[in-house]
């Protein structure tokens, strides 16, 4: 089966491990990708996808897109994490392509109506870029065939608050209109992506096999996994992103739960996602007014790491 994505990202480390994965697995088709702030600003996620798919030897049409929340002031970007370059702070040239001159959110409008019913959106940034497509046309919630989010968390708690993930916590407002839009819905959060691991011996046949991408791919994994070490004694790195793509082509190595979804976009909490399992009975139905959707709560986290090494070190990239 050949999956067609358009691919919403902010490169960043992890983003840039996800990246490597679509463009190498011959089942995936990469229509574009629609870049957006996050881990770094957005014009530094453009330059940093155009880069990737140059040094990968492919052509990838890449979309310009948010550099701001829909709502509340972005805080300072997580340097000490990705890097200020996003790729573990290294020197290299500057991409030979240029964006696509239409915006992210036009990008994914346009390509749902040429193609409805084929695509699948996936979004492992904050979530602007989805939330403007549906102010553009709410009839792009109807055409897409999936959207799968690296995102949130149902029950793992936040990683940059005691309550939420990063990507939503960076767009609240953008995550609620997108969690909560009634399109066929799948969330792979921090419940599935740290019981991931990629270590460094298998980060090193990684970069080994993929010659000049991998040595960018190196450095910034070093990085990233420095950051780990530090700060919660991680021997290696969670590859969030690559989490999802790992859904796309196996979701065979996830236990999915059906619920609802909601965000808190004020306060103390904000950025919490709150999932309400379909099976279970509460006071009130207030937690289940929102469209069903998938959540990923189980993962075979080895299965997962042997596909992403397979994946990155085959010749095929099967």
């Amino acid at each position: 089966m050949t999956h067609t994505i358009i691919f919403d990202t902010d490169p960043g480390v992890d983003d840039a491990q996800a990246i490597a994965l679509i463009m190498a697995h011959p089942d995936i088709e990469v229509l574009g990708m629609t870049t957006t702030f996050g881990n770094v600003r957005v014009e530094t996620a453009t330059r940093n996808a155009l880069l990737l798919t140059e040094l990968a030897g492919q052509n990838i049409p890449v979309a310009q897109g948010a550099d701001y929340p829909l709502v509340k002031t972005p805080y300072p970007v997580p340097a000490h994490i990705h890097g200020a370059d996003g790729l573990g702070n290294q020197t290299l040239d500057a991409p030979s392509g240029q964006a696509e001159k239409i915006s992210a959110a036009q990008f994914i409008v346009d390509k749902t109506r040429e193609q409805p019913g084929e695509i699948t959106l996936m979004a492992v940034g904050p979530l602007g870029n989805l939330a403007m497509a549906i102010a553009l046309d709410p009839d792009v919630v109807n055409r897409v065939k999936q959207v799968v989010i690296m995102g949130g968390s149902a029950a793992r708690g936040g990683n940059v608050t005691p309550l939420a993930e990063a990507n939503i916590f960076s767009d609240p407002h953008a995550a609620k209109r997108v969690l909560t839009a009634g399109w066929p819905l799948v969330m792979v959060g921090l419940d599935v992506t740290l019981d991931t691991v990629i270590t460094p011996d298998r980060m090193a046949r990684i970069a080994e096999g993929q010659g000049a991408l991998g040595k960018v791919l190196s450095h910034s994994y070093d990085f990233y996994a420095d950051f780990y070490r530090s700060a919660i004694g991680l021997d290696g790195c969670c590859p969030h992103d690559s989490c999802a793509v790992a859904w796309l082509v196996h979701p065979e190595f996830f236990e999915t739960v059906t619920g609802h979804l909601d965000v808190v976009t004020e306060g103390p909490a904000e950025g919490q996602t709150i999932f309400a399992p379909a099976e279970r009975q509460y006071v009130s139905d207030r937690w289940s007014r929102t469209p069903a959707v998938q959540v990923c709560m189980k993962v075979d986290g080895e299965a997962v790491s042997n596909w992403i090494e397979q994946t990155l070190t085959s010749s095929s990239g099967a």
